[in-house]
């Protein structure tokens, strides 16, 4: 809504930008009555941009993601050119690069010739 505002400058949004932000556009949250995946809630009162991979509501399943470039001002035609690459890269080639999912599997052969128990059992030796 911020950035609406911003945007928008003198003129007055119209009164349902701020049902969409909240509601009708946001993927992870049940539809009421909007299905669109447009953004994503990151934590309450925060969303960003919808993009490939992110978790949905199901009922929200072939909503539309990207407005029709008709629909949007000229002179945000590059942000949907922009989005394209952004939101919807493949989703395996992210976590690939992502550093932390990186780390998956790191270190599972450090028990490998050992049982959890047996683990568990020999850090515990010595305590009272």
């Amino acid at each position: 809504m911020q950035r609406a505002t911003k945007e928008a400058g003198k003129r007055p949004l119209r009164p349902g930008v701020y049902v969409h932000v909240v509601q009708h556009c946001v993927a992870n949250r049940p539809p009421n009555p909007g299905r669109y995946r447009m953004l994503f809630e990151t934590t309450p009162g925060r969303r960003r941009l919808f993009r490939n991979g992110d978790n949905y509501d199901p009922a929200r399943e072939g909503a539309k993601i990207v407005p029709a470039r008709e629909d949007v001002p000229t002179e945000y035609s590059e942000l949907l050119d922009w989005y394209r690459g952004w939101g919807q890269d493949d989703v395996e080639q992210r976590i690939k690069n992502d550093p932390l999912l990186a780390l998956y599997g790191d270190g599972k052969d450090l028990w490998a010739d050992e049982k959890a128990d047996d683990y568990v059992r020999r850090l515990r030796e010595g305590w009272e």
